[in-house]
């Protein structure tokens, strides 16, 4: 490993080749979650300093000293906020290297957290030179967002940071909790759009204040590591602007009125004005970027796509006895007239889990005006994933769009009062596979023969697009009115949100009034 010339350097090393092994196969397990840098200073100058003689010039390599230094100080962060090293671990070591290894994991376990770390690159150091071989590390995660590099993105955690506590500084915990509750009691409009941001911050200000004084930091540094898109912004978020409210004393009905105001369909994350030359510029730019020109294009998604919950069940006809009798019914065969039963109101929740299952087919009642839902697709689904639940191992390209205030039967091709076939049942497209949705708990019913005849776009919202669209959403929202879904003829994924719909199964019928 030193500089110095050599025929044979070290790759016959097998001792050496092992500890290698070992740092990148514990750093490979502990990379997969994020990783963060420290204030760790003095890492290679301690490294040197345990070799003695000799020893201490084989050692002096600068390929590995500008490992050790840009990524030897590198941790992990635990549950608790006790920080890990991610490179150096005594358990690791070989004995030659004993005293080293542990000098610098001793350095970096007591360093201070710094920032977010990110990178592009494959791998970390230079393995191999010449003859020599040298630390290096393989992350498990690499940084691949084309519109910033990992520095600018290291640069924006590191003032997520700085939000994120200014929030929890003047935020408190009782203020946090009293928004919760009108949030989670329905009280107020859209609410479900802000209750995982301010759920996010509530356990986070529970977890930084049950933490060590000397950990609590650590807390906050791994929460806005791991925290969703947009969470990060407190103060000038929805959540921010409920919680000035109710710290400030307003009553209940001017909170209501202004967090509706501001939730409104039409105004939240939705740009007010036409997009500027400059806007449609940088939106070149990053679609560009993104490869995702194809991505813009959308259609009608099609039922064979629905990640149902419910599908009718095909009933098969009783087999026909071959004999003399075979068209007698036995005792007790005579079918039964259906009995008239008054509507009953059940929540969302006990429908799915105890009716649903169970059902043979589900009949929904056609209100005059109502919630209607088309399901929309990506016409080119080898383009790159824009939507915030699409991602490249689980494609899922479904998005949705209704009309603020409802819109009539008859523009979903409906008669208004009939009973039609439901053909599926599903929640929103963002909840499907199991991934966790910061769209609310809602749910629909597909119905038989369903779809808009008077669609006017391509139903892409800023609140459902990936962050990199954030900059360039009134851009987006342009060309989005701009155009028309297609493949309205093979459209079959459309119909009503399950919510203060009426259903009828198996003769008794129900009234889902809300969620649970």
């Amino acid at each position: 490993m030193s500089n110095e010339c050599s025929v044979t350097g070290n790759h016959e090393d097998h001792v050496y080749d092992e500890f290698l092994d070992r740092i990148n196969t514990r750093f490979k397990a502990l990379s997969v979650g994020p990783l963060f840098t420290t204030n760790a200073e003095g890492l290679f100058d301690a490294y040197l300093q345990s070799f003695y003689g000799e020893n201490r010039q084989y050692h002096n390599c600068h390929a590995c000293r500008h490992f050790i230094e840009r990524f030897g100080g590198l941790v992990v962060i635990s549950d608790d906020g006790r920080t890990i090293p991610a490179v150096w671990r005594c358990e690791d070591a070989p004995e030659a290297y004993l005293n080293a290894i542990g000098t610098m994991e001793s350095i970096v376990s007591k360093a201070k957290i710094t920032g977010v770390f990110l990178t592009s690159e494959r791998v970390l150091g230079q393995p191999i030179t010449g003859v020599w071989k040298h630390f290096y590390a393989v992350p498990s995660n690499r940084h691949k967002a084309l519109t910033k590099t990992a520095s600018q993105a290291m640069a924006e955690k590191l003032e997520d940071y700085k939000n994120v506590t200014r929030a929890l500084s003047e935020f408190t915990l009782p203020t946090i909790n009293q928004a919760l509750r009108l949030l989670k009691s329905d009280a107020l409009y859209r609410s479900e759009k802000v209750i995982g941001p301010a759920q996010w911050l509530k356990d986070l200000h529970e977890a930084r204040d049950n933490a060590e004084k000397r950990l609590r930091s650590n807390i906050v540094w791994r929460a806005v590591a791991l925290a969703p898109s947009g969470f990060c912004h407190p103060r000038a978020s929805m959540v921010g602007t409920l919680l000035d409210d109710i710290a400030s004393g307003v009553d209940f009905d001017a909170v209501s009125r202004r967090f509706a105001d501001k939730m409104h369909p039409l105004q939240y994350q939705r740009p007010q004005a036409a997009p500027s030359a400059g806007n449609i510029a940088n939106a070149e730019k990053i679609i560009a970027q993104l490869g995702a020109s194809g991505s813009l294009e959308r259609r009608f998604a099609r039922i064979e796509e629905v990640d149902a919950l419910w599908k009718p069940k095909e009933l098969k006809e009783p087999e026909q006895s071959g004999g003399v009798f075979g068209h007698l019914k036995a005792k007790g065969a005579t079918a039964i007239s259906e009995m008239n039963v008054p509507a009953r109101n059940i929540t969302w929740v006990k429908f799915a889990s105890l009716i649903m299952p169970e059902a043979q087919k589900i009949e929904i009642h056609i209100p005059s005006k109502g919630d209607f839902i088309a399901l929309v697709s990506a016409e080119n689904m080898e383009a790159p994933p824009i939507l915030q639940w699409d991602r490249e191992d689980r494609r899922n390209p479904v998005s949705w769009y209704r009309y603020n205030g409802g819109s009539s039967a008859s523009q979903w091709g409906l008669i208004p009062w009939e009973w039609r076939k439901v053909i599926a049942a599903c929640l929103y497209p963002g909840a499907w596979f199991g991934l966790e949705c910061n769209h609310g708990n809602e749910a629909m019913f597909v119905i038989d023969g369903a779809v808009d005849e008077d669609n006017k776009s391509l139903g892409l919202f800023p609140e459902i697009l990936k962050s990199e669209f954030h900059g360039i959403r009134a851009t987006v929202e342009a060309f989005s009115k701009s155009k028309k879904l297609s493949g309205k003829e093979q459209a079959s994924a459309c119909g009503l949100c399950a919510v203060g719909s009426k259903v009828r199964v198996d003769g008794f019928e129900y009234k889902i009034d809300r969620w649970d």
